[in-house]
């Protein structure tokens, strides 16, 4: 990640994981609202206070961000610009790097070569994703409708 790399991942310890839940719920409140921005009071431990106004989306980022610390999961920003290591690929789509790489070969990922290294571009990484997903929720589904038709006993 050209940029992006400076962001590593943090998992949350408990109590990051306890300010999230709080947090988010508060912050649900504000985002429900239909409005461009909002304002928020921030207070810093001498009890200095600032005001900053934050674009809608950026709470809505925010509310994101929040809810998924709030399961302990790790989060990282990545630009929708950014090119991406076969490594951080992989490690995006879990799966091996060897495997990715065949990803690459076989052209089911577009790509891109700077010198030896390869870069896949986060919106392809992404939409590919997507296409996978989509594909395995389909097979599911057809599983699961199999099953209930030869009466497999999953009801």
């Amino acid at each position: 990640m050209t940029n992006a790399a400076r962001h590593h991942a943090v998992f949350p310890d408990e109590k990051a994981i306890n300010a999230a839940v709080v947090a988010s719920r508060q912050l649900a409140t504000f985002l429900s609202t239909k409005v461009e921005t909002q304002r928020l009071e921030l207070v810093n431990e001498r009890q200095q206070r600032e005001v900053i106004e934050l674009p809608a989306v950026a709470l809505g980022l925010l509310g994101e961000i929040l809810s998924e610390l709030a399961l302990g999961n790790a989060v990282t920003v990545v630009p929708i610009h950014a090119e991406l290591t076969t490594q951080e690929s992989a490690d995006m789509l879990n799966v091996s790097r060897p495997h990715l790489v065949k990803l690459l070969d076989n052209g089911a990922l577009p790509h891109t070569k700077t010198g030896r290294h390869r870069r896949i571009k986060f919106t392809d990484l992404m939409a590919y994703k997507e296409q996978r997903d989509q594909a395995t929720y389909a097979a599911m589904d057809e599983l699961t409708a199999q099953a209930q038709t030869l009466g497999m006993g999953y009801d």
